[in-house]
């Protein structure tokens, strides 16, 4: 195992195109960590990037003590799990897993020994001599995991390898990984799109936009108080709602309800300023009766979540949305009124979250500069 530092990492392609854009990052030995944003963010690159497969344009990679950002991918001792598996599909299922230590010429008698005892860890006994066209997509993914760590690497890199798995199995694979890696203590970097599995899977996250860090901090943080309108909107399973508002006299009006400006973001914000309230639906109350500082509207949308419902409320124009609990009848067109929780509310000004001044969990999601660290 190994920790990695990275300072100033850029990669820019032919033509211009800025992939990463002088990224500070720093995953601690034995850490899971998640890199997580929209297609085209560079979370990809990044990881290829760590693994040699893409050659860094500035900035350096050290893994442990040793600078390996001119190292090729064979000397930096990582292993990869790739979206694709790219198993080798005439070689079986041992082969595959004992490929590494191949290369490495390892004795037969070593490498299928490793390989055999790799297999049974991950489940995959009684499937050695088989090839990948005949394993399920689950037992591909194992197969491929195995080959990543048969050899011991100092850092584990997995890109999106859920991504192909329906389901049922992504869930029993997520599990799967976490309890794995939690075993081992594999210092992981894992890359997807899927915030559900970021938010399952990873000690901590980093959420990623246009090539930069936009925010780093553990699966909670970045849930409870994102550090940018971009991380508020892009983080969780149902939208954060985002109304803008102006302040006045120690409360934010927003449209026709006024909510009391955040304790810790008092002294923060001046009257006439625009800001924009952000209160995820999950810390939201819904009632079909008048609610003295609630946004107040007709129901548009009723979605059935399993055991709770999401409701959208129309509410001159914006939309507001509040999940209720299981059992709860809501219809189309109805009157309700929705109300934040209290201390549930966060506050933004020029796109950055200007509330948590105090609190540990405040200071841990403060602004961030571009390389993802506390500003």
């Amino acid at each position: 195992m190994a920790s990695i530092t990275i300072r100033e990492l850029t990669k820019v392609y032919p033509g211009g195109v800025r992939a990463l854009d002088a990224l500070d990052l720093d995953v601690a030995m034995g850490e899971f960590f998640a890199l997580l944003g929209p297609s085209g963010c560079g979370k990809t690159t990044l990881l290829r990037t760590i693994a040699g497969l893409e050659a860094a344009t500035g900035g350096t990679i050290r893994l442990g003590d040793e600078d390996v950002t001119r190292h090729q991918p064979g000397r930096r001792d990582v292993g990869m799990v790739f979206q694709d598996y790219a198993l080798f599909p005439h070689m079986t299922v041992l082969d595959n897993i004992a490929y590494p230590l191949r290369v490495r010429k390892q004795s037969r008698a070593v490498r299928y020994g490793r390989a055999t005892s790799v297999a049974q860890v991950l489940g995959l006994q009684g499937l050695e001599r088989r090839r990948p066209g005949e394993l399920s997509g689950g037992q591909q993914q194992r197969v491929a995991l195995a080959r990543a760590v048969v050899a011991d690497p100092r850092i584990l890199l997995l890109d999106e390898p859920l991504s192909n798995l329906d389901a049922r199995l992504r869930l029993e694979a997520r599990t799967f990984l976490k309890t794995f890696q939690h075993r081992h203590g594999f210092t992981t970097v894992f890359v997807t799109h899927d915030q559900a599995e970021a938010l399952a899977l990873a000690d901590r996250i980093a959420v990623m936009e246009s090539g930069q860090i936009r925010q780093i901090g553990t699966p909670a943080e970045v849930f409870r108080r994102p550090a940018s309108l971009f991380v508020a909107s892009f983080i969780g399973s149902t939208p954060m709602n985002l109304l803008p508002g102006t302040v006045r006299g120690g409360a934010v009006a927003v449209g026709g309800t006024e909510l009391p400006v955040p304790e810790e973001a008092r002294g923060l914000v001046l009257d006439g300023q625009e800001v924009v309230c952000g209160v995820r639906p999950e810390y939201m109350e819904f009632s079909t009766e008048p609610v003295d500082g609630a946004f107040g509207g007709r129901v548009s949308v009723v979605e059935n979540l399993g055991a709770s419902s999401l409701v959208t409320l129309d509410v001159d124009g914006e939309t507001v949305r509040a999940v209720v609990g299981e059992g709860f009848e809501a219809q189309p067109s109805a009157e309700g009124w929705a109300s934040p929780r209290p201390g549930r509310v966060l506050l933004y000004r020029d796109g950055e979250l200007v509330t948590g001044g105090g609190d540990e969990a405040g200071r841990a999601a403060a602004p961030l500069a571009k390389d993802g660290r506390s500003g």
